[in-house]
């Protein structure tokens, strides 16, 4: 089963709230969705967290977010944690980016 599902199925009131926060901060007016996005996947990649990167950017191309853009962010990450977030995350970033419609 997926992580995601099996966190809904095994805890359906958390999930739903974290669901509410998320469609909060996605409403918020400080940053447009792009911005955001790149945001989470420079954080994401900072984590070393590919499978996170690989889906954010997809959504980010789809609102407009350039294959340099998305490189541009997972590079900035070396100034944070050295190559962990680039060696780990800029391969599935691209490649998800490649592949997105």
């Amino acid at each position: 089963m997926n992580p995601i599902e099996l966190f809904q199925k095994e805890a359906p009131a958390v999930a739903e709230a974290f669901d509410g926060l998320v469609e909060s901060l996605k409403a918020s007016q400080g940053l447009d969705g792009k911005t955001k996005q790149l945001v989470y996947i420079g954080i994401k990649a900072a984590m070393g967290e590919t499978t996170a990167v690989y889906f954010h950017v997809q959504m980010a191309k789809k609102l407009g977010a350039t294959r340099d853009e998305i490189k541009d962010t997972i590079l900035i990450t070396l100034t944070v944690c050295g190559l962990k977030g680039v060696v780990n995350c800029l391969p599935a970033a691209l490649e998800a980016y490649d592949q997105a419609v």
